[in-house]
């Protein structure tokens, strides 16, 4: 089949099975991978791991993909069925020289694809190696090699993770709980099992039977309408939290007892200052989307805030040049720096933060409740007839504003400020914008998308 150029984004490979992508093209990427993998480490034997997601597709997407791999003379680590997060751990405490997890995260059913790393999980995206897998892919420029790879199986490996991560945890600070967690019946209800095994937790599980067709919703939990299931379970059994993870399980929602959403910018707050209290005046990453009061907690335990691009691939990128020892990302990633890598880590999230609400004693309505200072658009996207044009008209009118163009155009005023990009793969432009009002929230927001969608001269 002819390969669709646009299935290599920004941070992984994705499309739709088998337009986009089928088993030839994992074979090829397979091959692209070890080419570049072994051009990068001369003369090594390289050893590699795979896993993949619960979808249709993905056990014949594996199989082409790890013969592309071992034909290329690379050895192959099969761990199975895991998520993202657990296929990062493997890669990097085991001490491999890469990996691939197929898998498409949060995207609807027809959809499949690549996560790609090297040693100790460092990220393959935009900039690091993206390109040139997608030129050695479409071009079929592979390297040759005169040894067929070995295969081999890991198993058990979400519980060695669960032990290793949480053993600097002190778990019986933890008080009983009841807690809903919607699985949305993907990767994510393995690693909840294994981090609640043997706490005081009285788990209410929604969805957990593994199902590629997600017969119930769409795992994306970034949409307010995949979280209705747990915010409508939390009140019906009067729980304590609500807990979304997507697709893979390397991102997570919460949901407080009241059925409210908890907001990433202050969840990522509260991790940020968790992390610094173990860790004080080190560095922490997040990115560029308005969420202030994530720089506000950060500062005001003496940490020091690093924004970044959006993608989190990216930010990974950006938190291994600052050595920095947490970020988060206002989709739902939360990364976390070990001895061994630095990746999305679910398992060491969840728990601190149970660890951090017993220790609070009330209800984490009221815990988030002092945070709650700034007000937010939500992330609205429009088509645009030109991306970059657009990105310049807003550059132009808010010209007397802050300007950053580190992602986009983000511009600050001293009581409202905005974010513009553009989308990967689309003419959209995403817009998140906050105001200490919500009066002035509202007008400021709907004032920008009359730019944007050119209702305003």
């Amino acid at each position: 089949m002819e390969i669709n150029p646009q299935i290599f984004k920004a941070y992984d490979i994705r499309g739709i099975y088998p337009t986009d992508l089928d088993e030839d093209t994992a074979e090829k990427i397979g091959r692209a991978y070890a080419s570049l993998l072994t051009e990068e480490n001369p003369g090594k034997e390289l050893t590699v791991v795979v896993g993949n997601d619960m979808r249709l597709s993905s056990p014949d997407l594996k199989a082409r993909l790890i013969l592309g791999l071992r034909d290329s003379g690379l050895n192959v680590v099969d761990i199975g069925l895991v998520t993202t997060p657990t296929f990062y751990f493997a890669v990097a405490f085991f001490g491999y020289d890469g990996g691939l997890e197929v898998s498409a995260s949060h995207n609807p059913k027809e959809y499949n694809g690549f996560k790609m790393v090297r040693s100790k999980s460092r990220p393959i995206g935009r900039d690091t190696g993206m390109s040139e897998l997608k030129r050695r892919v479409t071009e079929n420029d592979f390297i040759k090699s005169g040894r067929q790879g070995t295969i081999s199986e890991k198993t058990g490996v979400v519980e060695i993770e669960a032990q290793e991560q949480t053993k600097d945890i002190d778990l019986t600070k933890i008080k009983p709980m009841k807690i809903v967690v919607d699985a949305a019946n993907a990767m994510g209800a393995l690693d909840v099992e294994a981090m609640f095994k043997n706490l005081p937790i009285e788990l209410v599980r929604l969805n957990f039977e593994l199902d590629g067709t997600f017969p119930v919703h769409q795992p994306d939990p970034l949409d307010d309408k995949n979280l209705e299931l747990t915010q409508k379970a939390v009140l019906e059994h009067k729980a304590d939290l609500g807990i979304c993870p997507d697709g893979d399980g390397d991102r997570y929602f919460l949901v407080a007892e009241n059925g409210a959403i908890i907001r990433q910018e202050i969840l990522r707050g509260i991790m940020a200052q968790i992390a610094l209290k173990e860790f004080p005046g080190e560095t922490v990453c997040y990115d560029i989307r308005p969420g202030r009061i994530t720089r506000d907690m950060i500062e005001a335990v003496g940490g020091h805030a690093v924004v970044t691009q959006v993608g989190h691939s990216l930010i990974k990128q950006k938190m291994l040049e600052h050595n920095a020892v947490f970020g988060g990302e206002s989709s739902g990633h939360y990364f976390y720096k070990f001895p061994y890598g630095t990746f999305e880590a679910p398992i060491p999230f969840i728990l601190k933060f149970l660890v951090y609400l017993s220790e609070q004693s009330k209800p984490v309505s009221e815990v988030i409740k002092p945070y709650q200072v700034y007000f937010h658009s939500t992330e609205i996207n429009s088509k645009v007839a030109s991306v970059p044009e657009t990105l310049q008209l807003i550059q132009t009118k808010y010209a007397d504003g802050h300007p950053n163009l580190l992602d986009g155009v983000t511009i600050e005023y001293d009581d409202w400020w905005f974010n513009v990009r553009g989308s990967n793969t689309e003419p959209l432009i995403r817009l998140n914008l906050e105001a200490k009002t919500p009066e002035l929230m509202a007008q400021k927001r709907d004032e920008v998308l009359a730019v944007i969608r050119g209702e305003v001269g």
